[in-house]
């Protein structure tokens, strides 16, 4: 698929054919009422929305009609918000009753049998499963709104990405909302948010008789009644805040009308309204702007952008039309600023955002299960970053660069500032391998407790990445390495990411054409074990220890006196094995030399050799009895040694925070 260029076009809003979503001609409202038509839809992604509906009301009431199972929704969460006139006295609603549930349908042994109740024919409400909620009012003059949820399908977002060759990219998003609500949602304001609050379904419209505990007519209770308790108040306690007001002043509704300005990210600026609503829906919206809005079709009737000849992709000529883009309670709010027309049982496509951000396409090693070829290639991936200032729905996202579609990719939930790597195809001129060795380096002095030594090691583990490009161009490469639980990076590559949520570390590498590059990741875990005093690693770790100048001064003095007598000990114990081997190898000889005499010790023909091996045996016993002497010296200086060491290690008593990082 070639384009002309390679910037994104679009309108505001075009809508989808209805006939996927029709569930039939006879399909009624979820909650509605003739006398307040629909003027705000909150759409969240948890399967409910916000209705917000508004009007001069002259009536003493209000009626609403609604599915059976929405009356406990439409209970739980309805917000009456009104700008003049008398207040509301109340909201009725019918309950459903089992007839054979009453008492006098039950009666008793006693009682003479009921006539059975005569059948009531059914209103053509019960016949389509409506109820009808009735708000009272106690005046004939109300500008009224009010607020509720009710069930709705998920909004859901869908991206497109163009890539250009100086690092960044133009990103543009966009939102799918489809009405099913049974109502047409004529010139509405409407708002997407990023996030799915709590939304339980509640049965308020359904009785509820608890079991009581029985007493006898002699006032025997069979059923213990449960104990109540009383909390005293507490010195300072605060008292219940009042309720939030309700801006409902006719002047702030006027200034909240007025067009707000665009910013050069196409988020308008301007006054915000704020309305108390029910479920925690947020209510503050950006004003509709008075010059130019949605028509039937959902089509904007100012705000088309350019299209710039067939296949061209552009973007939105005005900014104004983009959706204001703000986090609330953690959550991002889409609010679009001009009126939307949505028909029952149909869909619409409507812009969220259009801006550049960095990005760039390269390539990602990443093996994947699904995609066997992946464990030796890697894939082509997009990579941008979200600067739009709020977070980034679940949602696909097709790719476009040089004026070609390269491929789509699903793009994850993305925070504010976060980068994604949208792999859409993989590339096999470009092939990867990989192997890994370990080893256990260095030593840190940890503690020093009851004479005994204690050390750090770091168990190292180094995979080496093998990258070679078979193709005509250089290729920048991301290694997506599997991190070892509970390891640091040592020496990391320039520009590594450290994912501490996803387990891996994405790597950069740059490969030339036609050549083989290596990538070496080296990751270390660092343990402790006991050591002994007189080892190679113990003198090592000990001899760093007195020669960092931030060691402990004071057993810094102490393993330096210690040391010296661990250094002549160290001597000591080599000059005894020298001679203990030397002992060894003379005892030997001498024993060889006895044993020659008594072969020979009856040959009358070997008196000369017989006085040799004598002299000889004479000779190396006076040199055995010497080295035993020595062995005997020796043996006793290192006692001593020994003890005055134990002495100078005894009160040593010293301990340090485990490693961390790197080293």
């Amino acid at each position: 698929m070639r384009l002309q260029e390679s910037r994104l076009c679009c309108t505001l809003a075009f809508p989808i054919l209805a006939g996927s979503l029709a569930l039939g001609c006879g399909r009624e409202a979820i909650a509605t009422t003739d006398a307040l038509p629909v003027k705000r839809v909150v759409i969240y992604r948890n399967g409910v929305a916000y209705f917000e509906r508004s009007g001069h009301i002259d009536t003493d009431e209000v009626r609403f009609k609604m599915k059976q199972n929405e009356v406990g929704d439409f209970l739980a969460t309805l917000a009456v918000m009104e700008r003049g006139g008398s207040s509301v006295r109340a909201a009725a609603f019918p309950i459903k009753v089992d007839d054979d549930d009453s008492p006098r349908a039950q009666g008793d042994d006693t009682s003479p049998p009921l006539p059975p109740p005569k059948p009531r024919e059914r209103t053509e409400d019960e016949k389509k499963g409506l109820e009808t909620v009735v708000l009272s009012l106690d005046g004939r003059a109300h500008d009224l709104q009010v607020g509720y949820v009710a069930e709705s399908p998920v909004w859901r977002p869908s991206y497109r990405l163009v890539v250009h060759t100086d690092g960044d990219a133009e990103l543009q998003a966009w939102g799918i909302v489809e009405n099913l609500s049974g109502e047409d949602w004529k010139n509405v304001r409407l708002s997407l948010i990023a996030g799915a609050p709590l939304a339980f379904q509640a049965q308020l419209g359904v009785p509820v008789i608890p079991p009581r505990p029985i007493v006898t007519d002699e006032g025997e209770v069979i059923a213990a009644v449960p104990h109540g308790e009383t909390t005293l108040q507490q010195e300072g306690s605060a008292p219940a805040p009042p309720p939030s007001a309700v801006l409902d002043e006719p002047a702030a509704e006027r200034e909240a009308d007025k067009p707000a300005p665009a910013t050069s990210m196409g988020r308008p600026k301007g006054s915000r309204r704020q309305m108390k609503s029910a479920a925690g829906a947020p209510a503050s919206a950006p004003a509709a702007e008075p010059s130019g809005s949605l028509g039937a079709e959902g089509v904007s009737t100012d705000s088309v952008a350019n299209l710039g000849g067939a296949g061209a992709i552009s973007s939105p000529r005005s900014l104004r039309s983009l959706a204001a883009v703000a986090v609330e309670g953690g959550a991002t709010r889409y609010d679009l600023p001009l009126p939307v027309t949505i028909p029952d049982r149909s869909a619409t496509m409507v812009m969220l955002l259009s801006h550049q951000v960095p990005g760039e396409a390269l390539f990602l090693f990443a093996p994947d299960e699904g995609v066997p070829d992946s464990v030796s290639h890697p894939f082509r991936v997009a990579r941008f970053t979200n600067g739009g200032g709020g977070a980034l729905e679940r949602g696909p996202i097709a790719v476009f660069e040089k004026g070609a579609f390269l491929g789509q990719g699903m793009v994850d939930p993305l925070p504010a500032g976060a980068t994604a790597t949208v792999p859409f195809a993989l590339e096999r001129s470009i092939a990867v391998d990989q192997d890994r060795k370990s080893d256990e380096v260095g030593g840190r002095v940890a503690k020093i407790e009851n004479s005994i030594l204690t050390i750090e090691r770091d168990r190292v583990t180094q995979t080496k990445y093998r990258v070679r490009n078979g193709g005509d161009t250089p290729a920048k490469l991301l290694v997506k390495h599997p991190r070892i639980v509970g390891a640091r990076l040592f020496a990391p590559p320039k520009g590594t990411e450290d994912n501490v949520g996803t387990g891996s570390a994405l790597v950069p590498a740059a490969v030339a054409a036609h050549a083989t590059a290596e990538l070496v990741v080296d990751e270390r875990v660092t343990g402790r074990q006991i050591a002994d005093w007189f080892s190679v690693v113990a003198d090592n770790a000990v001899r760093a220890f007195i020669a960092d100048a931030k060691s402990n001064h004071d057993v810094v003095l102490k393993l330096t006196t210690g040391w010296t007598l661990r250094n002549d000990i160290v001597k000591k114990r080599g000059e005894r094995d020298k001679l203990e081997l030397e002992t060894r190898k003379l005892a030997q000889a001498t024993e060889e030399t006895r044993r020659n005499l008594r072969a020979i010790e009856r040959n009358k023909t070997a008196d000369t050799l017989r006085q040799k091996l004598t002299a000889r045996l004479a000779e190396t016993s006076a040199h055995l009895d010497d080295l035993n002497r020595k062995t005997v010296e020796l043996d006793s200086q290192l006692a001593e040694l020994e003890v005055r060491w134990s002495e100078a290690i005894r009160d040593i008593d010293f301990v340090i925070p485990a490693a961390t990082g790197a080293t």
